[in-house]
C-alpha cells in the first residue's frame, strides 16, 4: 500500500520591508513521506522569501518534474523555479532552460561538498542562485514545524526572522552562488 501525504498547514504573516511586500498566506503544503520536518520548514522559509499571489508549491517529490515552488505568468511559462535539497546538475540545468529565474535553497551539513562538485558545471546557468541554510539554522527552523502552524515572518535588510510567537528563529543564510543582474 502507498503512503499518503501529510498536511501541514500554515498561516504565515509576511512583513518583507526589502520587498515593500506585507501580506498573509494561508498555505496548505503536502508532506510526502519520505519528507522531514527540516525540508517542509525550508520550503515555508523559500516561500517567505519569494511570497506574491502566484508562487505556488507544486507536487514536488510527487512529480519529478515539478520544482518545490514555482511562480508562473499568465501564458503559464515559469517565471520562478525553486529546489529545495541538493538537485543534481542536469535537474538545474534543465530548470535554467525552462524558467526566467532559478533557486536552491539546500541545508544540509554536507551542503558546501555537494556545492564544490557542481560549482565548475554550473558557471554557465546565469540565471541560477544558490543559497545554503546553515545545518544549525534549519535545525532550529524543524522545531517550528507542527501540522498546524501560525508564523510571522519578518525581513529586513536581508536578515529573515520566523517565529510562531513561541520561538524565533533568526535565518541566516549563505549565497553559493548568485545569478547574473
Amino acid at each position: 500500500m502507498a503512503l499518503k501525504a501529510t498536511i501541514y498547514k500554515a498561516d504565515i504573516q509576511i512583513a518583507d520591508m526589502d520587498r515593500n511586500y506585507y501580506a498573509e498566506h494561508g498555505l496548505t503544503i503536502a508532506r510526502h513521506p519520505s519528507e522531514t520536518d527540516e525540508r517542509v520548514m525550508i520550503r515555508v522559509l523559500a516561500y517567505a522569501l519569494h511570497a506574491n499571489e502566484a508562487l505556488a508549491f507544486t507536487k514536488g517529490l510527487f512529480d519529478t518534474d515539478e520544482p518545490d515552488l514555482w511562480q508562473k505568468d499568465l501564458t503559464g511559462a515559469i517565471d520562478t523555479w525553486i529546489e529545495v535539497g541538493q538537485p543534481d546538475e542536469k535537474r538545474l540545468l534543465k530548470a535554467c532552460g525552462r524558467a526566467e529565474r532559478v533557486y536552491v535553497y539546500c541545508y544540509s551539513a554536507t551542503s558546501h561538498i555537494w556545492w564544490k562538485g557542481l560549482a565548475n558545471k554550473l558557471e554557465r546557468a546565469r540565471n541560477l542562485t544558490v543559497v545554503n541554510i546553515p545545518a544549525e539554522t534549519s535545525a532550529a527552523l524543524e522545531k517550528l514545524a507542527k501540522r498546524s502552524m501560525q508564523l510571522q515572518c519578518t525581513i529586513q535588510d536581508g536578515q529573515l526572522w520566523l517565529t510562531d510567537s513561541v520561538d524565533t528563529v533568526l535565518v541566516e543564510r549563505e549565497t553559493f552562488k548568485a545569478a547574473a543582474a
